[in-house]
C-alpha cells in the first residue's frame, strides 16, 4: 500500500507492522505526532499507546513490556533523552526481550527547544545501536528493522529523526504487518537485575555484543560506500547531509567517493576503506561533529579530515543545501535580488489572545511591582513566553522542573521574594520532587502553578490528571494547607488575584497559588466539537 505520511508517521505505521504491542511518550516537537498516530490506531489496530508523566516513566513501562515478551515503542524529543537516561543507559546492560525501539527526534537549528543536542552521542555512550533515516520511506523501512535489530542483539535501539524528516510528508510504501509477539515472560532473571555482581557480567557481554553490532554495521545496507577510481575527495554523509551532497554532487569538477552511515555503531572498516582510496575527506553530519571525531581515533594522524571542527562546515544551526555547497568548495547558487523594504518587521511568538497566562503573569508583575530585587522563575511550555514583550514577566528558562529547584536555591541564597511558576503538565514531569525538597527545607518562596489543563505548547495533549486533583495531591506532598491557595486566572479578578499573590509573599515560608482557567485553544476546540 502506498500512502502519503509525515516523517512522524511514518515511523508510529512502521512500528504498528511491525507488530507493536505497547506504546508509550511524553509530548515533546517535533516528535509529538508519532503518539497522536499511534493513539489515533490503537483501538482498531489492538495495541496499547498513551502519554505518560513523563520520558522516564513511559521509557521504564516499555522496559516492563519488553520483560513480557511484546514489542514496544518510546518516543520523545532530544531533551527528554536527557530525563530518560537513568533508565535508558542502564536498559543497555539488560537481556532486552521484546523488541524496544525509542525514537528520539532532534531539534538541529533549536525551532522550538532550548538547545539542539545530538542524540548519536547518549547513543554511543550506552553503546546502542542507532538508525538515522533520511526519508520518509527509509523511516519506514528502518523502524521495521530496529525491532528486528533489537531482538537479534537483546538490546535497545534507537531511530534518530530530526525536524526536517519529522514534520515533512511524502509517498511511503507500507509493507505486510506481522503479527504481535505472543506473552513471553523472560526467563534470564539475572540479566534484568543490575546488582553489582550481575552488573558486572552484563557489562562485559554487552561490550561482546558491540563487536558484533560493528560487524552488523559493515553489512548493512544503510551504510553504502561508493568508491570512485582516482578521486582526491571523500565524502562521508550522516543523516541529511546525505540529501544536501546529492543535491550538489552534480556541480562537482570531479565524482567523490562516498560514504553514507544511516546505521550506527560505526563501520570502522568501511570508513578505512574509504580513507585509503582518497587523499582528504569532508564529513557533513546534521547536529554534532560525532562521525568527525571519531575518525581520529579510527584513523589516526594523516589525511586531512574536513568538517565542522575546522570550520569547513557550520557547526551551529541545521545543514542546507546551500551551506553544505560552500563546504564542497561550489559558488553560491545565482539568487535573486529581493528588495525588502516592504517586509513588516518579523513577530516574535506570542501567547494567544486570552490565554490565562498573560492574566497570571499580570497579577504576578502587579504584586511584585514595589520589590526590586525579586526572582520570577519559569519553566519549559507556553507560558515560556511570558519572558518576551509585553509580558516581560520572568527570567530564567532552563529544563522541566527547574523552576522550583531554582526558586528554592535562589531563596535559601538570600533572595526575597521569589516566585516560581510553572505549568500543571510540567510540574507532573518535573516539578513534584524538586516541591518535596521545598516541603522539607520551608523555603521563602511562592509556587505558582498555571494549570491550563492542558499540554499546552504541543498541541493540547491531555495532562496527566484533572484540576480537582491537585489541590489533594499538593496537600498529600506536605505542603501547609493554610497556604495552598487558588486564583481565576481572568481580567476582572485582576485585583483578587494580585491581593492573594501579595498575601502568600508575604508569607515567609513555602506556599502554592494554583492559577486555573482552561487553555483558550482546547477550549475552542471542545466548544466546536459540541456545535
Amino acid at each position: 500500500m502506498e500512502r502519503v505520511l509525515l516523517g512522524d508517521e511514518a515511523l508510529a505505521q512502521a512500528a504498528i507492522d511491525a507488530g507493536l504491542s505497547c506504546a508509550y511518550g511524553y509530548p515533546g516537537t517535533p516528535s509529538t505526532e508519532i503518539m497522536e498516530y499511534l493513539i489515533a490506531h490503537s483501538a482498531a489496530d489492538g495495541f496499547k499507546a498513551m502519554w505518560c508523566t513523563n520520558e522516564k516513566t513511559a521509557y521504564e513501562e516499555a522496559l516492563g513490556a519488553s520483560l513480557a515478551g511484546k514489542r514496544a515503542l518510546v518516543t520523545m524529543k532530544h531533551v527528554g533523552l536527557n530525563v530518560a537516561a537513568d533508565a535508558f543507559v542502564n536498559s543497555a546492560l539488560l537481556s532486552i526481550h521484546g523488541g524496544l525501539v525509542m525514537c528520539v527526534a532532534d531539534d538541529p537549528g533549536m525551532h522550538s527547544s532550548q538547545n539542539e543536542q545530538d542524540t548519536r552521542a547518549l547513543a554511543m555512550f550506552a553503546k546502542v545501536p542507532v538508525f538515522e533515516p533520511v526519508t520518509q520511506q527509509q523511516t519506514y523501512e528502518m523502524t521495521r528493522e530496529a525491532f528486528e535489530v533489537s531482538e537479534r542483539f537483546g538490546v535497545p535501539v534507537i531511530i534518530r529523526m530530526v525536524t526536517r524528516i519529522a514534520h515533512s510528508r511524502a509517498s511511503v510504501r507500507t509493507a505486510e504487518s506481522r503479527p504481535q509477539n505472543p506473552l513471553d515472560k523472560s526467563t534470564d532473571r539475572p540479566g534484568w537485575m543490575l546488582l553489582p555482581a550481575t552488573a558486572k557480567r552484563n557489562w562485559a557481554r554487552l561490550l561482546g555484543k558491540e563487536k558484533d553490532m560493528i560487524a552488523f554495521a559493515e553489512s548493512s545496507a544503510n551504510n553504502r560506500l561508493n568508491l570512485v577510481a582516482g578521486s582526491r575527495l571523500g565524502i562521508i554523509t550522516g543523516g541529511l547531509g546525505y540529501n544536501y551532497f546529492k543535491e550538489n554532487a552534480a556541480d562537482l569538477k570531479e565524482e567523490p567517493s562516498h560514504l553514507h552511515i544511516g546505521f550506527y555503531p560505526l563501520p570502522a572498516a568501511l570508513i578505512r576503506k574509504l580513507y585509503d582510496s582518497v587523499d582528504e575527506i569532508l564529513v557533513l553530519e546534521e547536529g554534532y561533529p560525532i562521525i568527525e571525531e571519531k575518525l581520529c581515533g579510527i584513523l589516526g594522524a594523516g589525511k586531512p579530515i574536513h568538517g565542522k571542527l575546522d570550520g569547513t562546515v557550520v557547526r551551529t544551526g541545521e545543514l542546507t543545501p546551500d551551506n553544505v555547497r560552500e563546504a564542497l568548495g561550489l559558488p553560491k547558487r545565482p539568487h535573486a535580488a529581493i528588495d525588502v523594504s516592504d517586509v513588516t518587521v518579523p513577530r516574535p511568538p506570542a501567547l494567544c489572545k486570552g490565554c490565562p497566562h498573560a492574566d497570571s503573569y499580570a497579577a504576578i508583575k502587579a504584586a511584585l511591582k514595589d520589590f526590586p530585587q525579586s526572582l520570577v522563575t519559569s519553566d519549559i511550555g507556553c507560558y515560556s513566553l511570558g519572558a518576551l514583550p509585553p509580558h516581560s514577566a520572568i527570567e530564567t528558562i532552563v529544563c522541566m522542573g527547574a523552576s522550583v529547584g531554582m526558586a528554592k536555591g535562589a531563596s535559601e541564597a538570600g533572595l526575597y521574594p521569589v516566585v516560581a511558576t510553572i505549568g500543571d503538565s510540567t510540574f507532573l514531569h518535573g516539578g513534584m520532587t524538586a516541591l518535596l525538597d521545598c516541603v522539607q527545607n520551608n523555603p521563602d518562596m511562592t509556587l505558582v502553578i498555571l494549570d491550563n489543563s492542558t499540554v499546552g505548547m504541543t498541541g493540547g495533549q491531555p495532562t496527566m490528571i484533572p484540576s480537582s486533583r491537585f489541590e489533594p495531591l499538593i496537600r498529600g506532598l506536605g505542603v501547609d494547607p493554610a497556604h495552598i491557595r487558588t486564583i481565576v486566572p481572568l481580567p476582572q479578578q485582576h485585583e483578587k488575584n494580585t491581593e492573594i499573590i501579595k498575601e502568600e509573599i508575604n508569607y515567609h515560608g513555602l506556599s502554592v497559588i494554583f492559577s486555573v482557567r482552561e487553555c483558550i485553544e482546547t477550549a475552542k476546540r471542545k466548544a466546536r466539537k459540541t456545535k
